[in-house]
């Protein structure tokens, strides 16, 4: 975002979710979003009426500004009332009772949208307070005072994730009794001196220099990247790749934990939308491989890479990771780790939040608290779940039966580890895709109680999106995997593996226009250009009368695996449709050396959805040209 646009402003900031939501989305998926659909309206008509604005509203939650703390204060407590009231019939297992945290601060509003740490204590404060209660702000409290009938319980101070300071917080209480009370806060210390805070700026200031000093001074330098030689334009946000982390334990089964660590990081990142992630995919083809930075960047089109190094014993973990703006060739930032395995998530935290500041970047409070759903207590069976999912990669029968494996072990050691739930089913639906069981409907089912189990224990996120996504397109229920695939988009625009997803499904849902976009930023994200997404567009671009721009990815296609059939399939259609006859012959034979008992009527039965006008023309198309029916 651009210094000269940004708008700051001192904002009330509501925060409001549902407590338990996934579990309850668990037990009742309709009748909990029925009830949620029934609350947000009614939430949004009360912060209308307070004069405030809704800026956000993913989920279960809701984000709304106001002008006056006031306003934002009444209509907080007036929601929960509102709340209540509906709640009253409810079974006591079916009533939705939201968090409500109200900050003051300064925010950033680019556009529609509001930023800074104004909206992300916000944020924070919800999750602090008691489902059915509004917590707020020292800010808020100071300001309010005894303009209103409330009364206020101090709560502490509390250091909450991704604020550097503590914040503290403070209960509202609407008992009449309570009115202009003020419970539980301490005294406040003496304050320093002037002349005790010149001392402590002298020293800082020297700190500071010393830093600048030591970074400037002694910092290496790389060489730098050409923007000229990009092999892609630079995205217009803050662009990164995360490069495999080295594993430094001198033991190679400890391969799957440093990769999980890079792996791990890249999803953090891709989670937030201001920043251009490239996938696993690319830039784990240069693990082990002696390649200069600034070629990394060159080929994967970016400014910034990350790259380290974790070295593991037993209950003890060190990670190095340094940033690196490839442009100016400086070394922006270094930092070692030494933790025990125990606060291996918040370092993933700590990590990610670091690069997001060096970045610049400024995080909408909707950015943070996505919790994971690989966090675990059990730590062992995390490390089953790093290593089944370095195996479900690979994608041949023996590593999908090992992740399946891995999967189940995991699940034994931690029953409530939705992670291991989602792999699991993974394997299911995989072995349908690949066409390596004969037993569909039963797999389907087993990946169906897997994906509800995973929803169960770790809620909605981009990853569940996109399987259930898949599990409806192994359906044939194309109208609902197109809603999943645009929720997984929604919720991570950095994942290719999602944005391929999504434009494979408009693709057979007839929908080419639509998946272009989608495919097109598949492999903007994944510029190595995995034959899979090259073939989707490919055949994207045929449906759409563009036959020279699918055919040169069919082309690129083959060069790299000559014996790829989708390609030999799609290349014989588009050669006999642009009139290259001999070329189309050529194709079709080498499709048929391929696939010996090809025949068109087995297309057309494997196909999800047959009423596609491409799928109907092309095999026309091969009839004509005399491939077996």
């Amino acid at each position: 975002m651009a210094e000269n646009s940004v708008e700051r402003k001192l904002r009330a900031i509501l925060a409001a979710d549902v407590k338990g939501y996934s579990k309850m989305m668990g037990e009742d998926e309709v009748g909990t979003y029925q009830t949620l659909t029934v609350n947000l309206q009614s939430i949004r008509s009360v912060i209308s009426e307070h004069k405030g604005r809704v800026f956000s509203s993913p989920g279960d939650a809701v984000m709304a500004e106001f002008s006056s703390v006031v306003d934002a204060v009444q209509c907080a407590v007036e929601l929960q009332d509102k709340i209540e009231t509906a709640n009253a019939d409810a079974p006591e297992d079916k009533k939705m009772r939201f968090r409500i945290g109200v900050n003051l601060g300064d925010v950033i509003h680019d556009g529609e949208q509001v930023y800074g740490d104004g909206v992300n204590i916000a944020a924070r404060i919800e999750t602090l307070a008691e489902p059915g209660g509004v917590s707020i702000s020292k800010n808020v409290y100071r300001n309010v005072g005894n303009k209103l009938k409330f009364g206020y319980e101090y709560q502490g101070e509390h250091q909450v994730k991704n604020i550097a300071n503590p914040v503290r917080v403070y209960k509202v209480l609407t008992a009449p009794e309570h009115a202009g009370q003020l419970i539980g806060e301490p005294k406040s210390p003496k304050r320093l001196s002037k002349q005790s805070y010149i001392s402590i700026l002298l020293v800082l200031a020297l700190v500071v220099a010393a830093a600048i000093w030591q970074f400037y001074t002694r910092a290496p330098k790389i060489e730098p990247a050409s923007v000229e030689k990009m092999a892609h334009p630079l995205p217009e946000k803050p662009s990164i790749a995360v490069l495999p982390f080295d594993n430094m334990s001198g033991d190679p089964e400890q391969e799957y934990f440093s990769d999980g660590i890079s792996e791990q990081i890249i999803t953090s990142l891709s989670n937030v939308p201001h920043i251009f992630v490239i996938a696993r995919n690319s830039t784990f083809v240069y693990k082990n491989k002696p390649v200069k930075i600034q070629q990394i960047a060159e080929e994967l089109g970016v400014q910034y890479i990350l790259e380290g190094s974790v070295q593991r014993s037993d209950d003890q973990v060190r990670i190095t990771a340094q940033l690196i703006d490839v442009i100016t060739g400086h070394h922006l930032w270094a930092e070692s780790y030494d933790r025990k395995m125990t606060d291996i998530f918040t370092l993933y935290d700590e990590i990610t939040l670091k690069i997001i500041s060096e970045l610049q970047v400024v995080l909408a409070a909707t950015d943070l608290g996505r919790a994971s759903s690989i966090k675990t207590e059990h730590l062992k069976a995390y490390e089953k779940y790093l290593k089944g999912y370095s195996h479900i990669w690979n994608r041949t029968v023996g590593d999908t039966l090992e992740a399946r494996k891995l999967a189940e072990e995991s699940i034994s050691l931690d029953p409530q580890y939705g992670a291991a739930y989602r792999l699991l089913a993974k394997t299911y639906i995989d072995e349908i895709y690949l066409h390596r069981t004969k037993s569909r409907k039963e797999f389907l089912e087993k990946a169906e109680k897997l994906i509800q189990k995973s929803i169960e224990y770790s809620g909605y996120d981009y990853e569940i999106h996109k399987i259930l996504s898949q599990f409806y397109l192994l359906k044939r229920q194309v109208d609902k995997s197109i809603i999943q695939g645009q929720k997984a988009v929604d919720l991570n625009p950095n994942s290719a593996s999602s944005n391929f997803v999504y434009g494979m499904v408009l693709n057979l849902a007839a929908r080419y226009d639509e998946a272009i976009p989608a495919l097109k930023k598949a492999l903007r994200l994944n510029p190595v250009k995995p034959i899979n997404y090259m073939n989707q567009l490919a055949f994207a671009y045929s449906y759409t009368k563009q036959y020279e721009k699918a055919i040169s990815l069919w082309e690129q296609t083959i060069k790299r695996n000559p014996d790829y059939y989708y390609a030999h399939l799609g290349l014989t259609v588009a050669y006999q449709l642009t009139g290259k006859k001999d070329k189309a012959q050529k194709s079709a034979a080498e499709l048929m050396r391929v696939r010996p008992k090809f025949s068109v009527s087995m297309l057309e039965k494997r196909a999800i959805t047959n009423d596609s006008q491409g799928l109907a023309l092309s095999c026309k198309t091969l009839r004509e040209v005399g491939l077996p029916d």
